[in-house]
């Protein structure tokens, strides 16, 4: 026994001959090194639990495997130690036991919850101790009878001030603020009080009242107190903290004109405002904030950030760190208000053996190559729709499918209402109608030449432009009352229905129009030839190289020929001037059918 103690000493310490742990190695149980650590620390002084305790941080991740296995094997965590920060003293141990905590912080996974304070209990114990009894305060006594007070003043801080340093700032101090100031840290103890009506309206005017000071004198960028802070940083020396505050009557002045000390009362508010604010799992019902009081917060937190910008040195750096980190925290309450899930997904495992699997077949007739050729969709209805057709290509070029409406359809009430005879206003026709006029587009682009031919023609709005589309179908389109609407814009005072009328039923070949069923029957005439037409037609060099380039097929390119022609001759583009370009072209066949039609 005294053999294996021996070993797991050396062990210990790092001087065991074994290069693996002996635990690892099975050679002790998993506890064994903690209760070793536990009885060496239980034993040594704190001085040498220091040393000691630095070897157990250069090894945390062998802790870590160890520690493992005691949670696995004995569900219970190490508390060694959590057992030597009790020993402790926070004040004069402060750097011992942050280093601690820092171990612990690495030690167990993030997700343990031993270290978690999950009901938001508050340390209570944490009273800040200050004189209540104005009787006894010395404030607002002259400044002689404070030195016979026998205050005693520390090298560094009031006796030896450097050349050049400032003089703390004169705030006036009485009892009246030196009690309220403190009297804000049982608020910053215990938070919940503030949810009382009138624990609220003393923390509220205590608040106001601090934070003015804070307004009213502001501190001055020192430069030797950050040459004095380099000088320290250089030296090596250690870095001075206290965990509870001073709260002599005598300090107040110099605490007030302490940069740090400012700091850490406005982060206080910041932390208290999260929380009233925040949502906490395990707050009572009764823990809620009016209208008033979160505006209130709004506006003292707006202040407060704004006091720690102006906070030398680095004010803005430092607030804007600040507003970092209490915005992460809001993720670590929200965290906590989940239950604190572990942040490592295990993969599941399926220990059932996979049987191999054989792809299956499908049947001929589910692919559609049975004598029926019927393809099964999983469903009667989809298997009906699917199978009513076998090209579903052939089925969608049906005439069926066919719902682009033909011009005469969508146009005829268009051309209707453009007869000067039904009197129609223009504000209630259809082609001022945006939806309709928008419909009209997209039927022109798809069925009507007109819509790629260029023009001169400069049009206000759209209904303009389709007046003067339905005028030009109206000419085209057979059945339709195309001389009516011909001569409607040229009628004058007098009325000149019944000699449109007249002229509709006798048409003769000087005025008659040549319509669009006789431009394609010219044009499917005409060929590769058109180009001879043009020159006659009096069409531009640039005209013919749009309409080439407008379209491969000849018989389409006579058809734009024509077209344009007519669009530019308007009423003039009688079957007379055509037949004529016609003969004087070389065309006489093509004149005579046109004459003849």
């Amino acid at each position: 026994g005294q053999y294996c103690r021996i070993l797991l000493y050396g062990e210990f310490l790092g001087q065991c001959p074994f290069k693996n742990s002996l635990v690892l190695a099975g050679i002790c149980s998993a506890t064994t090194p903690f209760l070793l650590l536990g009885d060496i620390l239980d034993c040594l002084p704190l001085d040498q639990c220091d040393k000691i305790f630095s070897f157990v941080e250069e090894n945390v991740s062998t802790w870590k495997s160890v520690s493992s296995l005691v949670c696995i094997f004995h569900h219970e965590t190490p508390s060694e130690p959590a057992d030597l920060l009790r020993r402790l003293s926070k004040s004069q141990n402060t750097v011992f036991c942050g280093r601690i905590q820092l171990f612990l912080a690495r030690l167990f996974p993030l997700s343990e919850k031993s270290g978690l304070n999950l009901q938001s209990q508050f340390n209570l114990d944490n009273i800040t101790v200050f004189n209540k009894n104005e009787q006894e305060s010395t404030l607002g006594q002259r400044p002689t009878e404070e030195k016979e007070d026998g205050m005693e003043v520390e090298e560094g801080e009031m006796g030896d001030e450097e050349p050049g340093a400032p003089a703390p700032c004169s705030i006036p101090i009485d009892y009246n603020l030196y009690r309220k100031f403190w009297t804000l840290q049982d608020y910053f103890r215990n938070p919940v009080q503030c949810y009382e009506k009138f624990s609220w309206i003393t923390f509220l005017k205590y608040s106001d009242e601090t934070l003015a000071v804070f307004k009213s004198f502001k501190l001055d960028d020192m430069q030797a107190s950050k040459r004095k802070l380099e000088e320290l940083r250089t030296a090596g020396g250690d870095h001075v903290y206290f965990a509870k505050f001073l709260t002599s009557e005598k300090l107040m002045d110099l605490q007030l004109s302490d940069s740090n000390f400012r700091r850490h009362i406005l982060l206080q508010y910041l932390v208290l405002f999260q929380y009233l604010k925040g949502q906490v799992k395990f707050k009572s019902s009764s823990c809620i904030l009016n209208d008033d009081q979160c505006l209130w917060m709004e506006e003292t937190t707006k202040l407060v950030y704004q006091l720690l910008k102006e906070i030398p040195p680095d004010g803005d750096k430092f607030a804007t760190m600040v507003e970092h980190v209490l915005n992460t925290e809001e993720n670590w309450n929200s965290w906590k208000n989940e239950g604190c899930p572990s942040f490592v997904k295990d993969r599941p495992v399926d220990d059932k053996p996979k049987r191999p699997t054989r792809k299956r077949q499908a049947p001929e007739d589910f692919l559609g190559k049975g004598p029926d050729r019927k393809v099964f969709m999983g469903n009667d209805e989809l298997t009906r729709l699917w199978n009513l057709n076998h090209d579903n290509m052939a089925a969608c070029q049906s005439e069926s499918r066919e719902f682009m409406p033909s011009l005469e359809d969508f146009f005829e009430e268009a051309i209707e209402q453009a007869d000067p005879a039904n009197m129609v206003e223009n504000e209630y026709k259809v082609v001022h109608n945006s939806n309709y006029g928008w419909r009209a587009l997209r039927l022109l682009s798809r069925r009507s030449p007109h819509f790629f031919q260029p023009t001169n023609q400069q049009f206000k709005s759209l209904a303009d432009y389709l007046e003067s589309m339905v005028i030009k179908l109206a000419k085209e389109l057979p059945d339709l009352p195309s001389e009516e609407i011909k001569t409607g814009e040229e009628d004058d005072e007098d009325n000149s229905d019944t000699l449109l009328k007249e002229s509709n039923d006798s048409p003769s070949m000087q005025n008659k129009l040549v319509s669009n069923q006789q431009m394609d029957e010219i044009a499917a005439k005409l060929g590769a030839q058109w180009k001879t037409l043009a020159g006659q037609l009096e069409i531009k060099a640039a005209e013919i190289r749009e309409i080439e380039t407008d379209s491969e097929d000849v018989d389409m390119q006579a058809k734009l020929l024509l077209v344009a022609w007519q669009d530019r001759e308007g009423t003039q583009a009688t079957v007379e001037s055509l037949v004529t370009a016609l003969n004087a072209a070389g065309f006489p066949k093509i004149a005579d059918i046109l004459n003849e039609t």
